[in-house]
């Protein structure tokens, strides 16, 4: 029978909760006049599995742990049309599906997110760290690298055509699954669209970790735009360590700690644009991220030898300054010479040079692959 949709439920010791979901599920679809089946991927300990095939769900045994497991498990045997995300704890409504599914029957959108922050929540339903600080910094930190246009990006009820799901490369296996779901929908330019809902205390205990889980939904971010984790602080960085340089060489000699300063930052900038650059050329490599001007800029065959190039004239003209110091020592009798401030600069410019010399193989090692193809 062709089933029109799934509803995946993620489960861990939900005994008492699932007796109250699973019928509220079906009573609602049932409503509806559409097919569909309840999977069920548990790992629980409790009689969560017993009672959850008792009411007719399909049962699959989770091998692994982790809440984004659970649902990538729940897709592969999914054979809904639409597939219905819910968590069983009963702090989602199940009445309220409808609400998600017509958007996508109506070909509206191709994903649909419940957003608790302009629906209602129920006193209790959720801690107050959440409500007004975690969830919406999180949501506002994804909307600022990925421009998804949620309000709550981490709500788990939600509604996909099966096809738009197909087009999403998910591999989280934890929390942070839900963040990653997002910002792989925006980067698929999937619709996305909200629908309000309401949020109730869960049954049973909750299993989150505020700052555990919150942080992993921010390394996720951060690691999934190497633009803001590289590039945006080596560029302040560097820029920072240059005005320093520029500063503290035309001033009072003693202003030598504030060079050493500048040359640091600066260093240690060009070598962090470095790694955002390396990554953003390793994301398009494997397919994790789409090109833009700035990869498809380093991907080229010829950047090798331009970096050997530029990295080659940056060491020479430290190398000739370093001489130039050099000489006058030696005129000076090997004595006593007062070239901190143009040392500073020697040595600001040939470890830039050896660093955009090796970022420059580096990068071209990436695309060795390529090259031979």
């Amino acid at each position: 029978m062709t089933v029109e949709v799934s509803v995946i439920l993620p489960t861990m010791n939900e005994e008492d909760a699932v007796k109250i979901i699973i019928p509220q599920i079906k009573e609602t679809l049932e409503r509806l006049g559409v097919s569909y089946e309840i999977i069920v991927v548990d790992k629980s300990t409790d009689a969560t599995p017993k009672i959850a095939a008792e009411l007719g769900a399909r049962v699959i045994r989770q091998k692994r742990r982790g809440y984004g497991d659970a649902y990538i498990e729940g897709f592969k045997v999914a054979r809904g049309k639409y597939i219905v995300m819910l968590d069983p704890d009963g702090s989602y409504d199940p009445r309220e599906i409808p609400k998600l599914l017509e958007p996508l029957l109506k070909d509206e959108a191709d994903f649909v997110i419940g957003t608790r922050l302009k629906g209602m929540i129920e006193p209790g339903a959720m801690p107050w760290l959440h409500r007004y600080i975690g969830n919406p910094l999180l949501t506002k930190v994804l909307n600022l690298f990925f421009k998804a246009g949620v309000s709550d990006a981490h709500c788990g009820f939600r509604a996909i055509k099966k096809e738009a799901l197909q087009r999403l490369p998910l591999k989280c296996r934890g929390m942070e699954f839900a963040s990653e779901m997002v910002i792989e929908a925006a980067k698929a330019g999937l619709k996305i669209r909200e629908v309000p809902i309401t949020y109730r205390p869960r049954i049973g205990e909750s299993k989150l970790s505020s700052f555990r889980d919150g942080w992993r939904h921010l390394r996720l971010m951060l690691l999934y735009s190497p633009s803001h984790l590289f590039l945006l602080p080596g560029l302040f960085l560097m820029i920072t360590g240059i005005v320093l340089l520029a500063y503290a060489s035309n001033t009072d000699p003693l202003r030598v700690h504030t060079m050493i300063l500048g040359s640091l930052l600066t260093i240690v900038g060009f070598q962090v644009i470095n790694f955002g650059i390396s990554g953003k050329v390793y994301a398009v490599r494997e397919g994790l991220d789409k090109p833009d001007k700035i990869t498809k800029f380093f991907m080229r065959y010829s950047i090798l030898e331009e970096g050997l190039m530029f990295g080659g004239i940056l060491f020479i003209a430290g190398l000739t300054l370093g001489i130039r110091i050099f000489l006058k020592w030696r005129a000076l009798g090997y004595g006593e010479l007062f070239e901190i401030r143009s040392a500073i600069i020697v040595l600001t410019l040939i470890a830039m040079s050896i660093q955009l010399i090796f970022f420059s193989f580096f990068v071209s090692s990436l695309m060795l692959k390529e090259e031979f193809e």
